[in-house]
């Protein structure tokens, strides 16, 4: 699954939308260069601990980074803070900037791709149970 832009929906590996988990109240600036009145990381720790993950973590990656396709064991939801991403998934490629979310379960595939400035997202680990 992957969420593009603002809205709340991702992509489920069935292909039909739905509603994405987190409550984000981002406001970011129109060339994406900060994020204002944004939650701290403490806050996105906090929620997504209150939601059933099991550990929040800072993720950083240098310019021009790529991931060829993979799994993770875990569920993840996180949110862009800095830079740009592509993430792909069933063949379906969304670019990813500050204030977008992105979720994804556990064993499906995915790529990931990094933009001339890197990137640094937040996301949320829950094992699956």
């Amino acid at each position: 699954m992957i969420v593009m832009g603002r809205s709340p929906v991702f992509l489920m590996p069935s292909g039909r939308w739905g509603p994405f988990t987190l409550s984000l109240p981002f406001a970011v600036s129109p060339d994406h260069s900060h994020t204002m009145n944004a939650m701290t990381f403490d806050d996105f720790q906090a929620q997504a601990l209150d939601r059933g993950f099991e550990e929040a973590l800072v993720r950083r990656w240098p310019p021009g980074a790529e991931l060829e396709t993979h799994t993770h064991p875990f569920d993840a939801d996180a949110v862009v803070i800095e830079g740009e991403m592509w993430l792909t998934c069933e063949g379906k490629t969304r670019r990813l900037t500050p204030g977008d979310t992105f979720a994804l379960p556990h064993g499906v595939p995915h790529a990931e791709r990094y933009g001339p400035n890197g990137a640094m997202y937040w996301v949320a680990r829950r094992n699956p149970r």
